[in-house]
C-alpha cells in the first residue's frame, strides 16, 4: 500500500513564522496555502528535497487547537505516499478501517488503526522536483510503551512485511525498538520505540507525555553547506561536529523549530545503524 514517507504534519500556533524557519534554515519552497475544514486549520505546505512539510494552526474550537493544548510537540501528523490513493482507500473501506478523505488525501488516527498517539496522512505518490538543502524526509519516531506491538500493528494496517523489520537499541539515548521498514531497499520507516531510561532526555519526554511522535529524520547531500547555514542562522539551536569534513549526522533542536525535532544525516550514512551497515 504505501511507498515511502512522504510528509511530516506539524500543528503550531504560528505558521507563518514556522515556515519562514524552514524556508530560512533549509531553503524550503511554499507550494500552496489552503484550509483543511475536519481539522479546523489552515496550512502552509512548503516542499523541502523530494517531500513536503505542511504546517498548520488553529482557525477555530477543533483537533488542531486541541492537540496544541495537550501535546509537548508540534508533530501531528507523519505522512505515506501511496501508489493509488483511491485504491488505498478502498482497501481501508474493505477492512472497516476508519479513515477521513480530506481533497486529495485520506486522514487516519491512532485511535483508528490501534497505535496510541499516531496520525497518519496518505497521498498519492508523485514525483517532485526536489528544493532546499535537504534530500527528503526518512524516518519517523514513535515512541510507544511497546514498540513491538506498536510495529505489528503498524504491518497489519498498511500491510507491511515484518520480515523487512530491523531491532535497535541505544544505551546513549536510552530507548529500545523497531525499526519498520516499508520497502528492504529503502530507509523510509517508522521507528517505533520504547524509552528504558527515564533520565535520557527521551524517557524524561516520555514520562511526562507518554505515547506521541518525538521527532523526524531526513538525509542531506551536502551536510556542509547545511551546516553553513545552521551556524549563520541558528548558531545555537543544533548540535554536530562544527568544522571540518561533512558531518554524518547533526541534530536541529527545537527552538529552532516551534518545538520540533530534526535530525539530518548525510546520504547513505544511515543505513550503518539500520540493518545494514554494509
Amino acid at each position: 500500500m504505501i511507498t515511502r514517507i512522504d510528509r511530516i504534519v506539524l500543528a503550531v500556533r504560528d505558521r507563518v513564522a514556522a515556515a519562514e524557519e524552514w524556508r530560512r534554515l533549509f531553503g524550503a519552497e511554499l507550494i500552496r496555502e489552503d484550509r483543511i475544514p475536519s481539522l479546523a486549520a489552515q496550512r502552509s505546505v512548503l516542499r523541502v528535497g523530494e517531500s513536503e512539510i505542511e504546517v498548520i494552526d488553529p482557525d477555530g474550537i477543533g483537533t488542531t487547537a486541541q492537540f496544541i493544548s495537550r501535546f509537548r510537540t508540534p508533530i501531528f501528523a507523519v505522512g505515506f505516499a501511496v501508489r493509488d490513493l483511491d485504491a488505498a482507500q478502498a482497501n481501508l473501506d474493505a477492512r472497516a478501517i476508519h479513515h477521513v478523505r480530506e481533497g486529495n488525501q485520506v486522514l487516519l488516527t491512532g485511535e483508528w488503526v490501534g497505535v496510541s498517539a499516531l496520525r497518519v496522512v496518505l497521498t498519492q505518490d508523485e514525483k517532485r522536483q526536489p528544493a532546499g538543502l535537504l534530500s527528503r524526509i526518512y524516518e519517523a519516531t514513535l515512541l510507544h510503551q511497546q514498540h513491538q506491538r506498536a510495529a505489528r500493528q503498524l504491518a497489519s494496517i498498511f500491510e507491511m512485511n515484518p520480515a523487512n523489520f530491523a531491532p535497535i537499541r541505544s544505551a546513549p539515548y536510552g530507548y529500545e525498538g523497531t525499526l519498520a521498514f516499508f520497502d528492504p531497499d529503502r530507509l523510509d520507516r517508522i521507528e517505533t520505540v520504547t524509552p528504558f531510561d527515564r533520565n535520557k532526555t527521551m524517557g524524561r519526554f516520555f514520562a511526562r507525555q507518554g505515547p506521541s511522535l518525538y521527532m523526524f529524520y531526513a538525509e542531506a547531500r551536502d551536510t556542509i553547506a547545511l551546516r553553513e547555514r545552521l551556524l549563520e542562522h541558528a548558531p545555537s539551536a543544533w548540535t554536530g561536529v562544527l568544522e571540518g569534513a561533512a558531518p554524518d549526522n547533526l541534530f536541529v533542536h527545537p527552538k529552532a523549530l516551534h518545538g520540533a525535532l530534526l535530525g539530518v544525516s548525510r546520504e547513505s550514512v544511515a543505513w550503518t545503524w539500520s540493518g545494514h551497515p554494509e
